[in-house]
């Protein structure tokens, strides 16, 4: 399915002025024509408050303030204007326990460095054809992390939002 992506604004935080060309140039081939650019996670939260953009993308490696603390500010700071927004989270690690660091931290999709433009495209198109239902408990918020349901799973209910779907 072809989308019309002009009118989506999209923060693009990157500390890397080589990655930040790249991805900016990818997301214009794509279509989007409103990407804001941030070059630490200080400034990203300063714009994201600012333009209310509609995704995110961060690296995760930055100084001073990373991607993981970039999302904890978006999705639990109280003058943050939207802690619903989708948010991309770039990582050149890509081992097991950097992904689900990275899944507990509330970010809504993940995409290794190096990556093709399609990666990017199927993560975006990912977040609008199959938008996820937010979690909140003690200890998160963000994404529902079940990305699947197991028909075959016949244990007890796990959820009191399980209990609505029987």
């Amino acid at each position: 399915m072809t989308y019309k992506l002009g009118t989506v604004t999209i923060l693009l935080v990157e500390d890397m002025q080589p990655m930040r060309a790249l991805i900016q140039s990818v997301l214009d081939i794509m279509g989007f024509k409103n990407v804001i650019i941030a070059k630490s996670g200080e400034e990203g939260f300063e714009k994201f408050c600012k333009h209310k953009p509609d995704l995110v993308i961060t690296d995760w490696m930055m100084d001073s303030m990373d991607g993981l603390e970039l999302i904890e500010k978006i999705r639990n700071d109280e003058d943050s204007p939207d802690p619903f927004v989708p948010i991309i989270l770039m990582t050149g690690y890509s081992n097991q326990v950097r992904v689900e660091t990275a899944r507990d931290s509330g970010m809504t999709e993940f995409l290794a460095k190096p990556f093709k433009a399609r990666d990017l495209y199927t993560r975006i198109v990912q977040i609008i054809e199959k938008p996820r239902q937010f979690v909140k408990n003690d200890y998160f918020f963000g994404p529902d992390r079940r990305r699947r349901k197991d028909e075959d799973y016949a244990g007890p209910v796990r959820r009191n939002l399980d209990k609505k779907n029987d």
